[in-house]
């Protein structure tokens, strides 16, 4: 008999030595697993309706709002605040103190009291105390000449330009969304095992997808007139996301592991497609088109990353000339093509494994299912040594090089006391490395390895040598976590933090990604995701591109 639960037939997954070196999760892009596609086909699946009960917003465009959704059966509302910013404060750095707007998601409908609280508290975020009913808390600030524009624009009854809508994409970027008890906001804890919101960074993604359809109101209440609709489309949440984001990929390896395992069992999957219909040969197809089109509208300040988009561009009509309607009739054709690519750059791979997983939801959407969860590192006392050395020969040995070298110990991370935002210092430049946070994993483990005897346990090795305790757990708990842990030095020269935040902005649903150095980036959220009122078109938005 067959078996109905048994899981899709899958290929061979990609080993980690290849899929977790910092080079390849700098290439990532989003996909249909991505955190803010995840939500709003849930959205959708609700036939989810947002409202907004409160508009208190003057001519200028200054005071506050409240958008409200029912969903998984609880109700969720964003109170917006709008403030005016004087020029002289106007900054993305994580030390500023006043906004454009500020903005929490709260649990329920909140009342007059409870909005009044939210007004006085959110323009202040970490300067001012919240309570367990506010489960996110962000802030952005405008795309001044965007915006402006705009409004100059609608008020004279015509549309803004649509070159600059095209190339800044968005009115509005936050510069920070925070969740899980920062600031004494609800602990994740609190609602995770809600329906709906159990998924990784579910409540972050609600919030920035709300805020986004409050800057196109805003600004369409100060124009007093309305976008066009495909302009509007176009106009995602814009981000500024710097080193602080870096570490969480270290802190929480058990939750990498279950993201890129997701989506690396995604395209296992695909891969394994016997054959495809033709409906999904015409959707590959136009998905070939519109990422054409995405990298030939990506442009970016920055040399190295616009060097990569061009030899991308290069690539890709060499992608589509493989694409024959001999091959994709054959049998396994996105094997063949997968194999076919492997010659080209590291980024054109990685674009053509997202493609290649979009039209497929049938087939992948309910790994989205295992992307949060409570899984943790432990480690294992009883183990014997000589078992904690084989592992260390299977799994790190990309971990093993001369530490006292000056390329290979370049960095450090530190917690800055002034704004508790990591940072990274320059170890033969700068002082504090004394204050390093271990987030040295490798050479922790390196020189663990050097100290670990051949016979006895664990028990006895960290009762005589207790400050290998962090690396022997890591170890351990990377056995059957494949993708646990970032496969280079993070504190060599070589390490540019921007991967790390590439690799992660990308699960959330990031495009079009602007870095500013190779410690901070600029990214575009919802950039083509359905507005508030268009939510039965969910599920066709994968990389963005203007459509006039």
């Amino acid at each position: 008999m067959l078996d109905t639960n048994a899981p899709p037939p899958q290929s061979p997954l990609r080993p980690p030595s290849e899929v977790m070196r910092l080079r390849r999760m700098g290439a990532s892009f989003p996909t249909r697993l991505s955190f803010l596609r995840v939500l709003l086909r849930r959205l959708s699946a609700e036939n989810a309706k947002v409202s907004r009960p409160v508009w208190a917003i003057d001519e200028d465009g200054f005071g506050h709002a409240v958008y409200s959704l029912t969903y998984g059966g609880h109700v969720y509302s964003l109170v917006a605040v709008s403030t005016d910013l004087p020029e002289d404060q106007r900054t993305d750095r994580v030390i500023a103190t006043a906004w454009d707007t500020a903005y929490v998601l709260y649990d329920g409908l909140p009342d007059a009291s409870e909005i009044d609280r939210i007004v006085a508290s959110a323009p202040k975020q970490e300067a001012a105390r919240f309570t367990a009913r506010d489960l996110v808390l962000s802030r952005a600030n405008k795309s001044v000449r965007l915006f402006a524009h705009t409004v100059e624009r609608l008020k004279a009854g015509e549309q803004p330009d649509e070159t600059l809508v095209r190339d800044t994409g968005y009115l509005m970027r936050t510069t920070a969304v925070y969740g899980n008890g920062k600031f004494g906001i609800a602990d994740r804890v609190d609602f995770a095992q809600r329906d709906g919101m159990g998924g990784s960074f579910a409540a972050e993604m609600l919030a920035v997808w709300l805020i986004r359809g409050f800057t196109h109101d805003l600004v369409e209440h100060v124009g007093g007139a309305k976008l066009a609709p495909h302009l509007k489309r176009h106009l995602g949440i814009g981000n500024s996301t710097g080193l602080g984001m870096a570490p969480f990929l270290v802190s929480h390896p058990m939750l990498l592991n279950a993201w890129v395992s997701a989506r690396e069992t995604a395209l296992a999957r695909v891969r394994a497609v016997e054959g495809v219909s033709a409906e999904q040969i015409e959707k590959i197809y136009s998905l070939v088109v519109r990422a054409a089109q995405h990298l030939a509208e990506w442009q970016v300040p920055d040399a190295i990353g616009q060097v990569r988009i061009d030899r991308m561009r290069s690539e890709w009509p060499k992608v589509a000339v493989m694409m024959t309607p001999e091959l994709m009739s054959s049998h396994q054709p996105l094997e063949q093509i997968w194999q076919a690519a492997s010659d080209f750059s590291v980024d054109t791979q990685e674009c053509l494994a997202a493609l290649m997983i979009e039209p497929f939801g049938e087939l992948v959407d309910e790994l989205a299912d295992g992307m949060a969860t409570e899984r943790r590192v432990t480690l294992n006392t009883a183990m014997s040594c000589a078992d904690a050395h084989a592992l260390i020969t299977r799994d790190w040995s990309w971990a093993f090089c001369d530490y006292d070298a000056p390329d290979a110990c370049h960095q450090f991370w530190y917690v800055s006391e002034a704004k508790a935002e990591p940072r990274l210092g320059l170890r033969h430049e700068e002082p504090g490395a004394d204050l390093e946070s271990p987030l040295d994993i490798s050479r922790q483990v390196a020189c663990m390895a050097k100290e670990l005897p051949d016979t006895g346990t664990v028990a006895q090795f960290l009762a005589r040598h207790p400050e290998h305790r962090a690396a022997m757990r890591r170890v351990q708990s990377l056995d059957g976590a494949p993708y646990a842990e970032i496969r280079d030095n993070l504190i060599a020269d070589t390490c540019l933090p921007i991967d790390m935040l590439r690799c992660k902005l990308a699960f959330f649903g990031a495009a079009k990604f602007d870095p500013k150095s190779d410690r901070w980036t600029r990214i575009t959220l919802c950039q083509g995701a359905p507005m508030h009122d268009e939510l039965k078109d969910a599920d066709d938005w994968w990389l963005p591109v203007f459509a006039s």
